[in-house]
């Protein structure tokens, strides 16, 4: 495992030049294709949730920009309890991200790799490889959820926004290129997941 606690917000990174093609499964059928479409319904739920998320961000960042007379009103209690708020809504999704990897990390993968005799090694380590960023991430947001929640500060909640975004971008970019390379394996060689 790679420590990833040094590494500045913007440093943080899948690296997606680097992500492994996955090996075609010539025996794969379209049904079997349709059940490693599963994984995506799951993600689809994750990006959902993500998405509500983000929507409440940008709605707490459009108060955030008073005119200048009204400036004193921004860290009003109203702007402190939605700071609260999307705190609380940030670790929580952190709680059902991060279980969904453990879930893939501890489970998914190791059966993949195993009935592909090893054919999906490399995919598999690039996306346990993904999934340390993405936690790294999770617990910076996790922290950074927790510190707004306790000092509803601007400086906490932009703190927060930028983790969120960086983590949305990120986790996007890795559910797309699991779902890409996996379709076929999850199908054929685990039926479902």
């Amino acid at each position: 495992m790679t420590d990833l606690s040094t590494k500045l917000l913007d440093e943080l990174s899948v690296d997606e030049a680097a992500r492994p093609k996955a090996p075609p499964v010539p025996e794969a059928t379209d049904i079997h294709r349709r059940q490693g479409r599963q994984l995506g319904a799951i993600h689809s739920h994750h990006l959902r949730e993500m998405g509500q998320v983000g929507a409440i961000l940008a709605r707490i960042e459009a108060q955030d920009a008073p005119p200048e007379h009204l400036k004193q009103l921004v860290l009003s209690l109203d702007m402190a309890e939605n700071f609260r708020a999307f705190g609380s809504i940030c670790g929580r999704e952190c709680q059902v991200l991060k279980f969904h990897h453990d879930i893939e990390s501890a489970d998914m993968f190791p059966r993949i790799e195993a009935a592909s005799a090893g054919k999906f090694r490399e995919i598999v380590a690039k996306l346990k490889a993904e999934h340390e960023v993405v936690h790294e991430l999770i617990i910076r947001l996790s922290r950074a959820a927790d510190a707004l929640a306790e000092v509803p500060s601007e400086a906490h909640f932009i703190q927060a926004g930028n983790t969120f975004r960086k983590l949305e971008e990120i986790v996007r970019s890795h559910f797309g290129y699991e779902e890409t390379e996996l379709e076929e394996a999850i199908g054929y060689y685990l039926g479902s997941i």
